[in-house]
């Protein structure tokens, strides 16, 4: 068991009023359905690692980058716990391909709200939080 929270980065992509979210395999909440993502890398800003993330798992561009909403998410069968940033962008350019085939069976878009389950802890928390990206503010960054 790791005795200290990770710190993941996750990565809500909109498109025509939609988000994209990727069956996960072979890892922690195996099954369920997240966001582009990954740990946050020593001295990487949130930014930096949103889009480095999406392109190594997606392959695709993102604009207009801000801030979403953070979660404390507890992974109960892998025995994890993790502090998960939410970031909101917008699609910017390129074609949704399955990047990492060990890690996810593949990318679908869903209106918010209406999603395949089981979703990961971090976004079933956002749920429960009362937390919609069509909500928010935009403080963008580029």
């Amino acid at each position: 068991m790791d005795e200290r929270p990770k710190v993941g980065v996750g990565v809500i992509i909109i498109k025509d009023g939609k988000i994209l979210l990727g069956k996960r395999k072979n890892s922690h909440s195996e099954g369920d359905w997240s966001y582009p993502g990954g740990h946050l890398e020593y001295g990487e800003s949130w930014e930096d690692c949103a889009r480095r993330e999406v392109m190594e798992e997606v392959g695709i561009q993102i604009k207009n980058l801000c801030f979403g909403t953070v979660t404390n998410d507890l992974f109960i069968k892998a025995n994890k716990h993790c502090v998960t940033i939410c970031m909101i962008s917008d699609f910017a350019s390129g074609k949704i391909k399955t990047l990492e085939p060990d890690r996810c069976e593949g990318w679908e878009w869903f209106t918010w709200g209406n999603f395949s389950q089981p979703l990961i802890p971090s976004i079933a928390n956002q749920i429960l939080a009362g937390f919609n990206p069509f909500n928010e503010p935009k403080n963008t960054h580029a």
